[in-house]
């Protein structure tokens, strides 16, 4: 197994207990909260296969994320008292996870011939940031991504790191360092405490 693959892996644990979590705070049955883990971490994945017309989303095509989903649903359920202690950890393996599925994001557009900067940029955010945007909506909360955090901006760097890397060196550095720039930034925003401005900072 490729890193890239084992930190996506760790990503979708990591979105499908955001989710969980979200949907147990919102009171909801624990078909809701399976949901919501599901919806989370393999909802940005499956708008991006929409967009370039997969005949199947991954997700659907391959069970092992949406199942990894439901299982992270069963533990989060079964150890929610302790898992609300550890929001630092969850922290840092949702920046893995966004990391992870912007990279995996910008690198299926030149897959499917689709080398324009912008479409991989899009299919990068979306791929990293869609399901929990789709998380938050369903929770009637303003996403999360549209708040202050270095979150999509973070996203959108790892992409452009994405776009030269992979003119000059090809597909796996460019997976890569895309990872690296989105997960250092993200880092860096969440232990130093940088934030976007609003316009009533």
């Amino acid at each position: 197994m490729e890193l890239i693959e084992f930190v996506e892996i760790i990503g979708t644990v990591a979105f499908a207990m955001s989710g969980a979590l979200v949907a147990i705070n919102k009171d909801l049955d624990y078909y809701g909260i399976v949901t919501f883990a599901i919806i989370t971490s393999v909802g940005g994945g499956i708008i991006r296969d929409i967009l370039i017309n997969e005949n199947l989303p991954t997700a659907l095509a391959n069970p092992l994320y949406i199942s990894i989903s439901i299982l992270s649903a069963i533990f989060v359920i079964l150890f929610y008292s302790k898992m609300i202690h550890l929001n630092k950890v969850l922290q840092v393996l949702d920046a893995l996870g966004l990391s992870a599925f912007t990279a995996i994001g910008a690198g299926v557009a030149p897959v499917h011939n689709l080398q324009m900067p912008f479409v991989i940029i899009t299919l990068a955010v979306l791929t990293g940031t869609g399901g929990g945007v789709l998380r938050d909506v369903f929770a009637k909360e303003i996403p999360y991504v549209f708040r202050k955090e270095i979150y999509a901006v973070a996203s959108i760097a790892g992409a452009l790191v994405f776009i030269p890397v992979y003119n000059f060196l090809g597909s796996e550095p460019a997976l890569y360092a895309s990872f690296g720039t989105t997960l250092a930034l993200r880092l860096i925003s969440m232990r130093y405490n940088v934030h976007i401005g609003s316009v009533k900072a």
